[in-house]
């Protein structure tokens, strides 16, 4: 799987047009770190991908399973050591539907084999190269 994002930023403090293909969305930094506030900030982002990639997999297996699933909610948080040694990223997770406790509790196991959050606790690699514009 290859996959392209293209992220830009100008002189705006910290104004960042992030796209992907026909998608664009705006990150940027709260007005306390000089930001103007105008989108997500970069860990909420990555909260937001761990979520949103929990809940596409949740729904997924429900479905194949036809499961009653009504919806899913997942509200996540992140705290981060004072050194930024170790991170820490809790996803609170609400099932409604008329599931039993053992659906339950097979969809909380699954919750934790989305793709993001495995690809966030096995190695990563980055290569980062200088283009010529």
């Amino acid at each position: 799987m290859m996959l392209t994002v293209s992220v830009m930023i100008d002189r705006a403090h910290y104004h960042t047009r992030v796209s992907a293909g026909n998608h664009v969305i705006i990150a940027d930094e709260p007005e306390t770190l000089g930001g103007g506030d105008e989108g997500m900030e970069p860990f909420e982002l990555l909260l937001a991908s761990v979520g949103s990639c929990t809940a596409i997999t949740l729904r997924m297996y429900a479905d194949r399973k036809l499961w009653p699933l009504e919806s899913v909610t997942i509200n996540l948080s992140l705290e981060q050591k004072s050194d930024r040694s170790e991170t820490y990223i809790t996803k609170n997770i609400i099932l409604n539907g008329n599931l039993t406790q053992e659906q339950k509790q097979r969809l909380m196991l699954i919750a934790d084999k989305c793709p993001t959050h495995q690809a966030l606790i096995r190695p990563i690699h980055f290569t980062s190269t200088l283009e010529d514009n």
